[in-house]
Formats: structure tokens, sequence, C-alpha cells
């Protein structure tokens, strides 16, 4: 069982303890859950009952709220609790994988093509296929049933979580009139490091240069990243969006849930993109852009989108009234 003391947990983490650092943590969790045994954090002052009737033995928090966790018990002040609790997942993780150690790193119903090149301290999990040419840096970790295809890259530090596949072919067709005639995709995906891919995403192949997944980008899951895309470092989207072939999206932005990326468009650096809306058209600067029709009644809706379809008509009848009524 992973345990922790406050005092070790700060001395590695930093941040300004207030109590006992002789307590010892064997898990964490949240405010309303915690027991005697758990550390938690409180990230939004709006929780503050919660954080006074919470049996968490020590609770991470802001200095605004320092003196209302100090009355209930122990705490870590810092100035950002929700950025602390997130080093402090990965410290937890740290000290779990110790348990691990002796376990073999690439787990024996993997199938690792001869040609493909595993990095040392790489982890392949259970039915996991990694193909001719492919390779994985260090200290990538896959979870079970990831498939990685022929020549493509994951870089160092990346996971990559259960049922992703990297390097299916991109969807390119040519009609003949009658039928449809296949492009073969001979580019591969190139992914960087400190990537992390969500469950059941997939990214395709480019058709004649890479896919490119830039440092840093985290993909949550069920995303369906098509041929010859390109994502900026640090960008970050959410599950089940949808980025079409030859997109290129800049570094550190943001895409809501369920979000379409039409292609061939382009996205600037620190471009946020909210749930559910369809990029139809590049977007040269950066800020936060929404394209949602409003949630209502069905025959409201029904009715304003009847209206919607007159707005050009409307938009001219304007016009010429405008004209006609010039001094």
């Amino acid at each position: 069982m992973t345990s922790l003391s406050i005092a070790s947990i700060v001395d590695r983490l930093g941040g300004e303890l207030v109590g006992s650092g002789e307590i010892l943590v064997t898990g964490l969790a949240p405010l309303e859950s915690a027991t005697e045994a758990d550390l938690s954090f409180l990230s939004n002052p709006k929780y503050q009952q919660q954080l006074l009737q919470s049996r968490a033995a020590c609770v991470i928090v802001h200095p605004a709220m320092a003196a209302t966790a100090t009355s209930r018990g122990a705490c870590i002040v810092t100035s950002n609790p929700y950025l602390y609790f997130a080093r402090l997942t990965q410290l937890w993780r740290q000290v779990a994988a110790k348990d691990l150690k002796g376990t073999p790193l690439i787990h024996p119903t993997a199938v690792v093509d001869p040609g493909a090149s595993i990095a040392a301290t790489a982890r392949i999990g259970p039915l996991c296929v990694i193909e001719a040419g492919a390779s994985v840096g260090e200290g990538t970790v896959l979870k079970s049933r990831v498939t990685l295809g022929e020549d493509c890259h994951i870089g160092d530090r990346c996971i990559v979580h259960s049922g992703v596949v990297i390097g299916a072919d991109g969807f390119g067709f040519a009609p003949d009139g009658v039928r449809w005639e296949k492009i073969e995709q001979l580019g591969a995906v190139q992914i960087g490091n400190d990537v992390e891919i969500g469950a059941n995403t997939c990214i395709d192949r480019g058709a004649l240069n890479d896919t490119v997944i830039e440092d840093g980008v985290k993909l949550d899951n069920l995303i369906q990243i098509g041929h010859n895309v390109r994502i900026g470092a640090n960008t970050a989207m959410a599950g089940c969006v949808g980025v079409a072939g030859s997109a290129s999206i800049g570094p550190n932005c943001t895409v809501g849930g369920g979000a379409i990326i039409l292609g061939h468009l382009t996205l600037a650096a620190g471009v946020n993109i909210s749930a559910a809306t369809v990029v139809s058209k590049s977007i040269l600067k950066p800020g936060n852009y929404t394209g949602i029709f409003p949630l209502d009644e069905n025959a409201n809706w029904e009715r304003n989108a009847a209206s919607l379809k007159q707005l050009h008509s409307l938009r001219d009848r304007i016009k010429t009234l405008e004209k006609e009524n010039k001094p």
C-alpha cells in the first residue's frame, strides 16, 4: 500500500506546512469522501463548507483559505492548490510504481516486430502490437491493446492509453465516376515527448508527409486525428473531438469536447474552441471561439432554425431599405 508522510510531500513539492509533518497518508481523495488517512485539496473557495466538514488528514489550500483550513487540522498552503495536487498525483504514481519492479517491461502477450525499436525503459502493455520500423522512446508507457503502425514514432515519457491506434490509413480515396480508388497512405505518424493520448483515440498516418503531434500535447478519449494533421506543442483536446485531414493547429490551443475542425484549416497559437463547435474557417488570431446553436424546446428551435434560413434575404432587404432611405 502506498503511503507518504506530509513532511516528505512538502520536502519534495514545496508549500508551507501547517500542523504535524508526521501525519501519514495512504490515499488521495475529494473533500467529501476523504477519510482520516487521506490527503485532499481545495481549489475553489465556494467549497469552503466541504472543507470544514471534511475528515481528510490534511488539505492543500490557497493562502486565502489557510485560516479556515487550520481551524480543522493540518494543511499545506500553496499559491496554486490544483497544480500542487496535480504534481502530488505524479509523485504518488512514482511511489506506487516501485511495486511494479520485477515485472516485464514488455508484456508476454505483446507482439513486437523484430524491426521495431523499443527504448530500454519503455513499458509495453498486454496485447499491444508494434509493427516494423516503429519506435517507442524512453519512459513511455503503452497500456493494453495499443497498436503502433509501421514506421510510426512515439517520443519519450509519453502515456498511450488502451485501445489507441496510431498509424492506421488516413481516409483517402479518389472517385473514378463509379467507384472509389484507394490513395495509398505512404506517410507515418511522428509523436513528440511528454504526450498523453486517451483511450480509443485514432491518429491516422499521413498520405505523403507525416502526421505530427508535437511535444506536450494532451488528447482525451475517442478523438479522431486525420491524415497529415499537425498539432502544436502543449495543445489539449477534450473527448470526441474530430480533426479532418491536413488541418494545422498551433501550440497552446484548447479544443472542447465534441468540437469538429474541418480539413486544411489553420488555427493560430492560443486559440480556444468551445465544446461542440464546428470550425469551418481558419482562425488566425488567438482568443476564445464558439459556434453553438443554443439549446431550446424543439418547437422553438425549429422556428428559430427556419428564421435562420431567411437571414440572407432579410439582409438584402435591409440593405435595399438603407439605400432607399439615404439622405
